[in-house]
C-alpha cells in the first residue's frame, strides 16, 4: 500500500475535518475541553475553523491518501505568529463550538501554554488516521514525510498528546518526553515531547517525491 502525501487547500477542508474528527472521536483533550452534547459535529467543526482560518493559511497541511481516498491529515505550525486579528476571529467561534467545555478548555489551555518554550520549532499541532485505517502504518508513514521537512530545515518537532498510547509511538519516531501536566479538576494529563532534527540520507527518497510505503 503506498501513501501519496500531497498539501492541503482551502478546497480540502471539510475533507480534512471530517478526518480529524474521526481520528480524535475518543481522544482524551477533545472529550474534557468540548461539549458532549453534538460531540462529533462540535469537534468536526472547530477542525474546520482552525483548518481554514489558521492552519491553512498560515502553517502546512498534509494529506495522505491511498488511491483516492483521503485517509490521514498531518497539520504542521511554523514560529510564524499568526496575525492577532485572525485569533480575534477564530476565538469567539471556538469557545461557542466548545459549549459548556470552554471553561475547562481555556484553563487547560493556560496550564499547558506555561509550559512551552520560545525556541525556533515546528509544532505537530494534529495528527490524525481515519479509525478504519489505524494500526498500518499510515500514521508512521504520514509523520515520517513532515518530520523531514523540519530535519531538512535544521528545526526540532514540539508536541502535545494527552493519549499515553501516542507517547509511546512518538517516541518510536524520535521524540522525548520534556514534561507533563497533570490539569486540574479530573482533566487527563498531557504530555509534551521534542524531536531534534536530524540528517537528511539519501535512503529517504520516496518520502521527498511524495510517496511513502505504508505497512
Amino acid at each position: 500500500m503506498t501513501l501519496r502525501i500531497r498539501p492541503a487547500a482551502q478546497d480540502d477542508v471539510a475533507a480534512a475535518a471530517a478526518v480529524l474528527a474521526d481520528a480524535f472521536a475518543d481522544y482524551p483533550w477533545t472529550r474534557w475541553t468540548v461539549d458532549a452534547d453534538a460531540h462529533d459535529e462540535r469537534l468536526r467543526d472547530l477542525h474546520r475553523l482552525f483548518l481554514s482560518a489558521v492552519a491553512v493559511p498560515f502553517g502546512r497541511v498534509d494529506l495522505g491518501e491511498v488511491g483516492d481516498e483521503l485517509v490521514s491529515v498531518t497539520v504542521w505550525m511554523p514560529g510564524t505568529e499568526v496575525p492577532d486579528d485572525v485569533w480575534a476571529q477564530v476565538t469567539p467561534a471556538a469557545v461557542e463550538l466548545a459549549g459548556d467545555r470552554a471553561a475547562a478548555a481555556a484553563e487547560a489551555e493556560a496550564a499547558i501554554a506555561v509550559h512551552r518554550t520560545g525556541e525556533p520549532h515546528v509544532a505537530l499541532s494534529s495528527m490524525g488516521v481515519l479509525r478504519e485505517h489505524q494500526g498500518r502504518g499510515i500514521g508512521a508513514a504520514t509523520l515520517t514525510a513532515g518530520l523531514e521537512v523540519a530535519d531538512r530545515e535544521g528545526l526540532p518537532v514540539h508536541l502535545e498528546t494527552s493519549a499515553e498510547a501516542n507517547v509511546r509511538f512518538y517516541r518510536r519516531l524520535g521524540f522525548t518526553v520534556t514534561g507533563d501536566v497533570a490539569l486540574t479538576g479530573g482533566g487527563p494529563r498531557t504530555w509534551l515531547m521534542r524531536r531534534e532534527p536530524r540528517a537528511i540520507t539519501t535512503g529517504r527518497a520516496a518520502t521527498e517525491a511524495g510517496e511513502t510505503p505504508a505497512r
